[in-house]
């Protein structure tokens, strides 16, 4: 894909237990574009987080890439040394963690904290220099400048989560990743943290991967929408479009269970629970839990194919139709 900034290729994720390999991400390829908000969706344990993690490199034993490519402007990074990735991390690639509370130093005040990763990058500042990058980074997230002599615990939830943003931001990388981070905070703070990482990544032109398992967020916010399931991708689509015409069944569950004005106090789930990844069943990973699945789906593994322009579906049902 010629415009695309960030591109994985097979890419697989393997923990070693006792009881054997799990294989938390399994061939997964997938392109993200310039300028463009993608979505990762999925149930908790589907391998989003460890999808996070692995793209910037730090996945640790347990924990192994065991094949695949993660291509970044070209750029492998699988092949890194530690010490090239230490220099891509947060220059041209950054990480937005889950839960600002357990991300930020709580003995240490927002303003060490802010220049660290531009310290230890190799840029030398001096002291009026530093406070006016810190002016400028909160400046961006809209907090108020006296924030920088606060600890952590001074502030609200959504204050750490913008300084968490404004953390990811400070070296100007051009691909941020997003783990559910507005998974904390109650849902008039979650429109202001996602206001402000809109209105960053409208400003600065960057990509976008945002994590999380919260539809009605993925529709309003992001451009296309990857759905995740036990390690693969089950379906990639435009936003419009996978919420027009979901065709994984997978992915119209996960639809329907959005709640609507008319259904108001009735909440549906997906029956079932996820795979065990150490002993994952036969054919289709989801097999167990569709309402659809045929012989077939639990025999043969599907795999992804264009269906129509820019929609990519893993399903037998899809072969079936056409």
């Amino acid at each position: 894909m010629t415009d695309a900034i960030l591109e994985l290729r097979d890419l697989c994720v393997c923990y070693a237990t006792d009881k054997g390999l799990v294989r938390a991400v399994d061939g997964v390829s997938l392109a993200v574009r310039r300028g463009e908000k993608l979505g990762l969706v999925g149930e908790s344990g589907c391998g989003k987080s460890t999808l996070a993690m692995t793209l910037i490199r730090q996945i640790t034993p347990p924990g192994r890439i065991m094949g695949g490519e993660i291509l970044l402007d070209g750029l492998d990074l699988t092949q890194l040394s530690h010490e090239q990735m230490r220099d891509v991390r947060w220059r041209r690639i950054s990480l937005i963690p889950q839960g600002a509370m357990n991300s930020l130093n709580p003995v240490i005040r927002i303003r060490e904290q802010l220049v660290d990763s531009v310290i230890d990058h190799g840029m030398e500042l001096t002291k009026p220099e530093k406070a006016q990058l810190v002016s400028e980074l909160l400046d961006a997230v809209r907090l108020q400048r006296k924030v920088a002599d606060m600890h952590p615990h001074e502030l609200s939830g959504g204050m750490k989560q913008r300084v968490c943003v404004a953390m990811a931001l400070a070296l100007g990388p051009a691909v941020v990743i997003a783990d559910e981070p507005t998974s904390a905070l109650d849902v008039v703070v979650q429109r202001q943290v996602m206001a402000t990482m809109e209105r960053l990544q409208a400003e600065k032109g960057i990509s976008m991967i945002l994590i999380g398992h919260d539809m009605g967020l993925m529709a309003q916010v992001v451009d296309r929408v990857a759905v995740m399931y036990a390690g693969k991708l089950a379906e990639v689509a435009p936003t419009v479009e996978i919420f027009a015409h979901p065709i994984h069944p997978y992915t119209r569950l996960l639809v329907s269970t959005l709640p609507t004005l008319e259904l108001r106090g009735q909440f549906k789930g997906i029956p079932g629970i996820t795979p065990s990844l150490l002993d994952p069943p036969p054919g289709c990973l989801f097999h167990p839990r569709c309402p659809e699945a045929t012989e077939r789906c639990s025999s043969a593994t599907p795999v992804m194919q264009e269906v129509c322009p820019d929609h990519w579906v893993a399903c037998h049902l899809d072969e079936v139709r056409s």
